[in-house]
């Protein structure tokens, strides 16, 4: 695993922050978007399965355990070359460099294995026996060419390996789009229009990325964990 500057550590399981693994990320997909020949790349996201239970049933401290331990488990099996970052709560993030998602998605289910066996003292009689995780993989340029869709793309497959029983790792596919009728302003459409122009992308892939802001601030997009 690729290690942090101490600017960059999240305080608590010594990965990259959110910020810095965006940041990361970015460089990385313009270095990746600016070569003759473009190179794959995979981004993984992944979560800890039932983690509000773990905090509501042992406590932070306990659930903080589990957080750190899961940090070690990924700087051990996820490779050298691989950037891993505490992307928010229990949910993390994981590129790699020159890797084809099939490639990725088996070290994902290597460490997805590594944690099934893990064990955490609580304090109390009770031990967790195995730290569950779902994720899911995405990767460049198959499954997209802006950061905006391949993190869309990844936490789809997320959401359906947390709906289809948790506890797996899927694959990013291009969903079945459904037509829908919709009214915008002339205004709205020039200015989409013009926003699409200058950042290089279709005017589809910012309404969708729009759509998926929507629903976050509403908490549609919250998958329990």
């Amino acid at each position: 695993m690729v290690k942090p500057d101490d600017s960059q550590k999240d305080e608590l399981t010594g990965l990259f922050t959110r910020k810095a693994f965006l940041e990361a990320f970015t460089a990385f997909l313009e270095k990746a978007r600016g070569q003759k020949s473009e190179e794959n790349f995979s981004l993984g996201l992944m979560d800890i399965d039932h983690f509000l239970t773990v905090n509501r049933e042992f406590g932070h401290v306990v659930g903080d355990q589990v957080l750190t331990l899961v940090a070690t488990v990924l700087r051990e099996q996820s490779g050298e070359d691989v950037l891993v970052g505490r992307y928010g709560g229990d949910e993390f993030a994981l590129l790699f460099p020159y890797t084809e998602r099939e490639q990725a998605f088996l070290t994902m289910e290597r460490i997805r294995q590594a944690l099934a066996t893990q064990q955490v003292e609580t304090g109390k009689e009770k031990k967790i026996q195995g730290v569950p995780i779902s994720a899911g993989v995405a990767a460049f340029p198959l499954d997209g060419r802006t950061q905006a869709e391949l993190l869309r793309k990844a936490d789809q497959a997320l959401y359906r390996a947390k709906v289809a029983g948790r506890s797996q790792i899927r694959l990013a596919y291009e969903e079945r789009m459904v037509p829908k009728t919709t009214h915008f302003t002339q205004t709205q459409l020039e200015r989409l229009t013009k926003l699409a122009e200058e950042h290089g992308v279709s005017e589809a892939d910012l309404l969708r990325e729009a759509m998926d802001d929507l629903l976050t601030k509403y908490g549609i997009n919250d998958i329990e964990s």
